[in-house]
């Protein structure tokens, strides 16, 4: 094993360090059964939300090689036994996501699967890197020009992940930046996973640190002995709730009222942007053992009834700021791009999107019209990717030009996008033009259907959290529905006075077909709002240019925004049969 990771693969099996024997005694774990990875994952042998995840993941490995028969695999058997994993802890979204990322994998057989879980494992380290070194960027942007005095909870470096780690990475950076003082560690009961885990990594990195007790933060902040608090999650809600460690919400409470950062560093796959808000969470119970007992001695009277949480929720109006391997991508309790980041490509949007570009000239000015749509297109892109719309290389922005299409390229980045990236292709059919160095996205479909159906000019399709997770709630597997919003004034800003209704399309797998089931809506429904939603897959809007397409999907943001903050209902009307597509 890497003295950089904590999981490792040897010829079937699972090596990782027994974190319950640490700090006393380093001890190798191998594990080649999915039970034993399922109870490694539960007593925490294995622990923290990256790391369980990637466990799963090689658990899946596991469960593939054992129900693989003379090269045939029982797909049905290694499934049951990838849903089991994905149960083993409720409260990390973590664990289910890296299940679902590999399950796909198993027809091909369990080097595939490992494959894919290798892949992950590679990821991680790469994406915990970049998530640290931003939120230490982010860090000494809020208090430059001096050493810091930090405080974590729990563990959240290389044990926790697979590599590196996300808070205590950013407080690696941060030391080797000559930016640490000191950091406080909580004990972080009842397991205390601060003082036997974190002040390990700690001391193994050279880091200056003090141990003390949970109870004792709140008094550290208020005696001037914190500049910052800076803690990892196991899931972040569309709304920038955060669930972490059993004390983080205190703690949160704590250095709100002392005026103190309070940070929080977390993969981009810890964000669930398919639950709203924290209260929809499953908090996990554990066992009332971990708290009447220190080290196998009774510490309070027999029977004593325990609450014994393992997490707790802190509400995004108490974080100053979460960061992922994207950067900034929550900031006092809102989605957001921060300032330094978005300037050059907010500059560009506003610059570019007011133009409406037709395609009615020579060759040379089509290039060079759709060189300008490209331009335009690329710092809208860049700037919704800052505000965690267009996460990694999902949505896709369009641009239409007389009989053609330019739109983002597949596979790509929307946060690094040139003019370059754009792809140009017919409406009427989505074939690209000849020449192009980059393809178009399967969801280009959806683009040319719109333009196909509407007089739209431009159109957006993102995946913001809020309208993503109503549209999905409101969304059927097979049939079209109707999301219906109420009463609120933004609903002005879609063209309509007191009520909305949006359709909502099922997520085929095959993306023309959800591009013929838009197009068939849109011709037979003139009227229409300009916007839709995708279950699981995210929104679409248009309009007559880019800014209002932007405007648009930032209104049905909001208005989804209020559903969910507000608990008014909104209807659903019944689910409209789609025809086969032949």
């Amino acid at each position: 094993m890497t003295t950089d990771s904590s999981l490792s693969w040897d010829d079937g099996v699972l090596v990782t360090i027994d974190q319950r024997g640490l700090p006393h005694e380093v001890r190798e774990l191998r594990l080649s059964t999915v039970d034993q990875v399922i109870d490694a994952i539960r007593t925490l042998a294995i622990r923290g939300a990256p790391a369980i995840g990637i466990a799963g993941a090689f658990g899946v490995v596991i469960a593939t090689a054992a129900h693989t028969v003379d090269g045939v695999v029982d797909v049905a058997a290694v499934e049951a036994e990838a849903a089991r994993i994905a149960e083993a802890r409720p409260t990390a979204v973590n664990l289910a996501w890296a299940v679902r990322r590999v399950v796909p994998k198993i027809p091909g057989g369990a080097e595939a699967v490992l494959a894919e879980t290798l892949d992950l494992l590679a990821e991680d380290g790469r994406v915990n890197r970049a998530a640290a070194t931003h939120a230490a960027d982010l860090i000494q942007r809020l208090l430059p020009d001096r050493p810091l005095r930090l405080l974590t909870h729990c563990n959240t470096g290389r044990l926790a992940t697979s590599a590196f780690g996300t808070a205590i990475g950013a407080l690696r950076i941060l030391y080797e930046r000559g930016a640490v003082a000191d950091v406080l560690v909580d004990e972080t009961r009842p397991l205390l996973q601060g003082a036997r885990l974190t002040t390990w990594e700690l001391a193994e990195a050279g880091i200056p640190h003090r141990l003390t007790m949970d109870s004792a933060a709140a008094w550290a902040m208020a005696t001037g002995q914190v500049d910052c608090v800076v803690v990892g999650a196991d899931r972040v809600t569309a709304n920038g709730d955060v669930a972490n460690k059993i004390g983080t919400y205190a703690l949160a409470l704590a250095a709100g009222h002392h005026g103190i950062p309070f940070v929080v560093v977390a993969p981009e796959s810890t964000r669930d942007l398919g639950m709203a808000t924290g209260a929809e969470i499953v908090v996990e119970q554990r066992a009332a053992t971990e708290v009447i007992e220190f080290g196998g001695v009774a510490t309070a009277p027999a029977g004593t009834e325990v609450f014994n949480p393992a997490f707790d929720v802190t509400p995004a109006e108490l974080v100053t700021a979460v960061v992922t391997e994207s950067g900034v991508v929550y900031e006092n309790g809102r989605l957001t791009v921060h300032p330094s980041d978005s300037t050059e490509a907010t500059d560009v949007a506003r610059h570019h999107d007011r133009t409406v570009v037709t395609n009615t000239g020579t060759p040379q000015e089509s290039a060079a019209n759709a060189a300008d749509a490209g331009a335009t297109i690329a710092g809208i892109a860049r700037d919704l990717y800052q505000r965690g719309w267009m996460p990694g290389t999902a949505g896709n922005i369009s641009v239409r030009q007389g009989d053609s299409a330019v739109v983002t390229g597949s596979g790509l980045s929307k946060g690094e996008l040139t003019p370059a990236d754009m792809v140009t292709v017919a409406i009427s059919d989505n074939q690209p033009a000849p020449g192009q160095p980059r393809h178009p996205s399967a969801e280009t479909s959806i683009h040319t259907a719109v333009y196909r159906s509407t007089g739209a000019q431009a159109v957006v399709h993102v995946h913001s959290p809020y309208a993503t997770t109503i549209s999905t709630r409101s969304g059927a597997r097979d049939t079209r529905t109707t999301l219906r919003i109420t009463d609120f004034e933004l609903i002005k800003g879609l063209g309509r006075t007191d009520a909305i209704d949006i359709p909502v399309f099922p997520n085929w797998a095959e993306v023309p077909r959800i591009g013929a089931d838009i197009e068939r809506f849109l011709t037979e429904n003139p009227d229409a709002p300009p916007v839709l939603g995708i279950a699981g897959h995210g929104i679409t809007a248009w309009g007559d240019n880019l800014s209002t397409a932007r405007d648009r999907a930032e209104c049905l943001e909001a208005l989804c925004e209020l559903v969910a903050r507000t608990g008014r209902r909104h209807a659903y009307d019944q689910p409209s049969p789609l025809p086969e597509i032949g």
